[in-house]
């Protein structure tokens, strides 16, 4: 398994040899790098970073391993410990620190690790910084600190409550008609640290909570992609308990699905386009997302008198493009909801926090909650990486063929057909081309993805 060094941060598998996996040298090697970057950026006496991790299985290790490259730099780290991403990103200006690693490789399973890179601001290290952080790696200059100036661990376990208490205060969370609505929720914790966040606040906004894999022990019951063939036992407890809806997030609870009061998924697309129409609807303005997501977010902002926009893929992409717009809600197709308010980043209590607002200000069922929105369905497929394939020339030779139709080119190529589109790109987290078709039904979308399947395959013969 190639090491994946991105806009994603730097991920891999645990074990095998140095420089093809995330090992224990790897580890060190990165969270150097990463530590001299941040010295680098300014001239001062002392230095801290924020760490945290999710429940995985290396988690301990990979942490451990982190945080004393750190303090052999000189660097203070605040140790946040079994964590959320969204939470090590507050956690960060919280602390007045330089920056935050997560150890973390979302939606990955779990034989998987990495490490999440944050500047000071507590948002994701953009491409530059990145570029800056490899060639540091690479070059191996590296000046570790003499005995006298060593960094220091501070352990502080407070932060998922000061998490909690930041989404509460949000002027758009309404606590107290969520309370009246008294809701009963079961919520999937895919035995991370959703399975501690989560259900903490859903009890703080007086909901009626049914956890389910909420032990934060890393051995995933199911593939931790949030995803409908992954959620099989969430959609029987759903009907089980009678409950309102289900809750599902990822290992580090930056994606957030849901589950209608059928057991049937509500769709991952649909959680920003959701919290995006309650946003819409109290604060008007502008809204952004990757150019993977629905084309429903862009309906429901035009609505609502506003313009939207599609970023790259990439977080950070996201919310550099946020920022230009100066939008009031974007994120990611993926179930990923950025609201400025609270801060630049994916973050999935926000997510839970709006959308229990939504729910309690409409006061409709999830499934008649989904029926207002405009019906598309997508396929998301990929194809797995050989060495050989040379990815770069096969997309030429895609965007070459459909010239005349809308292409868009920023990341990998985007074809814009009247009715649907189709995104070929090659992901920043797997080593994988990532096919996603979106058409106004799910034959269509799926049959699209197909046929683009085979046509990459024939390109890739040849």
């Amino acid at each position: 398994m190639t090491l994946i060094k991105s806009i994603s941060g730097i991920r891999g598998t645990i074990g095998g040899q140095v420089g093809d996996n995330l090992t224990p040298i790897d580890a060190v090697k990165f969270a150097s790098a990463y530590g001299m970057w941040v010295k680098q950026q300014r001239d001062k006496q002392n230095y801290k970073v924020v760490v945290g991790r999710d429940a995985r299985i290396s988690g301990k290790m990979i942490q451990n391993l982190v945080m004393n490259t750190l303090i052999g730099l000189g660097i203070d780290v605040v140790d946040v410990g079994l964590s959320t991403t969204p939470t090590v990103e507050v956690a960060v200006p919280m602390e007045h620190a330089d920056g935050g690693i997560i150890l973390t490789a979302s939606h990955n399973p779990k034989q998987w690790n990495a490490l999440k890179l944050l500047n000071s601001k507590g948002e994701f290290v953009d491409a530059k910084a990145g570029a800056e952080i490899l060639e540091i790696a690479e070059n191996n200059t590296i000046n570790f600190a003499d005995v006298d100036s060593l960094g220091k661990i501070t352990k502080n376990k407070a932060y998922i409550d000061l998490h909690i208490i930041e989404v509460l205060d949000l002027d758009l969370v309404n606590v107290k008609a969520i309370e009246n609505a008294n809701f009963t929720v079961v919520f999937d914790g895919v035995n991370s640290t959703g399975g501690i966040a989560i259900p903490l606040l859903l009890e703080r906004l007086g909901v009626n909570v049914i956890k389910l894999y909420c032990d934060p022990n890393g051995h995933f019951p199911h593939n931790p992609e949030p995803l409908k063939e992954h959620l099989t036992d969430l959609s029987e407890a759903v009907k089980k308990h009678n409950a309102d809806f289900g809750i599902v997030v990822d290992p580090d609870v930056d994606r957030l699905a849901f589950m209608d009061e059928n057991g049937e998924m509500f769709g991952e697309e649909y959680t920003l386009v959701a919290c995006a129409d309650y946003v819409l609807s109290k604060t008007p303005g502008n809204t952004v997302s990757n150019m993977s997501s629905t084309r429903a977010l862009r309906d429901v902002t035009e609505k609502h008198g506003g313009t939207y926009e599609a970023s790259a893929v990439g977080e950070v992409n996201v919310v550099n493009l946020m920022k230009k717009n100066n939008v009031v809600i974007g994120g990611e197709g993926n179930g990923g909801i950025i609201y400025p308010p609270a801060h630049y980043g994916r973050d999935a209590l926000v997510g839970v926090a709006l959308f229990l607002s939504l729910l309690a200000d409409k006061k409709m069922s999830v499934s008649a909650l989904k029926k207002t929105y405009p019906s598309y369905f997508m396929s998301k497929k990929k194809i797995e990486l050989t060495p050989e394939l040379d990815v770069d020339a096969i997309l030429k030779e895609i965007e070459s063929r459909y010239q005349n139709e809308q292409l868009t080119t920023v990341d990998g190529v985007k074809i814009d057909f009247p009715e649907n589109w189709v995104h070929l790109r090659k992901s920043n987290t797997e080593p994988i081309i990532r096919i996603y078709t979106e058409a106004k039904s799910q034959d269509v979308a799926d049959n699209l993805a197909d046929k683009f399947i085979e046509e990459l395959g024939e390109i890739a013969k040849k």
